[in-house]
């Protein structure tokens, strides 16, 4: 099997992997919806997907994992909820792959960055979706019930999202299973 064909494989299985877990992981929360909106427990693995795999299988496993679970346990509930966090969760797979797949370095920096926009982007997507999908029922969706819902609700989640990624990609750089490297200089660059 070629080289590529061996990624692909490997991403494949990871992203697997990091579905299970998406799936998993609310248990911890008790399947109690304001504890798991303070703990962001899907997030997590998503965030991960996208660093490791790449932005096609976190845009994927983000876009899978709150729709599956509303499937097999019912929580999140479908409508609104499920179908908006699909969106937000495929955004933050997708916009950490990209950036950070389209780093110069990828280090603590590169890692940081694209963590940062990524959140921001997938709260942004989020709120999108509550205000179409609301409207359609003609609720409204409010500035202040998107402030309490991306970020006040959410700062334990942040904090939790904003040490731990971090934490278990140098961790996975020590132990060489994930490598932070920099791009080597192109002769274009040099002359």
């Amino acid at each position: 099997m070629s080289e590529k064909g061996k990624t692909n494989v490997r991403n494949l299985v990871l992203a697997a992997m990091f579905l299970a877990i998406g799936i998993v992981l609310p248990f911890i929360t008790g399947q109690i919806q304001q504890i798991g909106n303070m703990l962001l427990p899907m997030h997590i693995p998503v965030l991960l997907c996208g660093l490791i795999c790449g932005w096609q299988y976190g845009l994927s496993v983000g876009l899978i994992v709150p729709l599956l679970r509303c499937v097999l346990f019912g929580m999140p509930v479908f409508y609104p909820n499920a179908i908006a966090m699909a969106f937000e969760l495929a955004t933050y797979g997708f916009v950490i792959g990209f950036l950070y797949g389209h780093s110069r370095w990828k280090c603590v920096v590169a890692l940081y960055r694209s963590l940062l926009i990524a959140m921001v982007a997938g709260r942004l997507v989020w709120g999108a979706a509550e205000v179409v999908l609301l409207g359609v029922t003609g609720s409204a969706f409010t500035w202040e019930a998107f402030i309490s819902g991306a970020l006040l609700t959410a700062i334990p989640g942040i904090i939790i999202q904003l040490i731990l990624i971090p934490a278990i990609m140098l961790a996975l750089d020590r132990t060489g299973l994930v490598r932070f490297t920099k791009k080597k200089k192109t002769d274009e660059q040099t002359g």
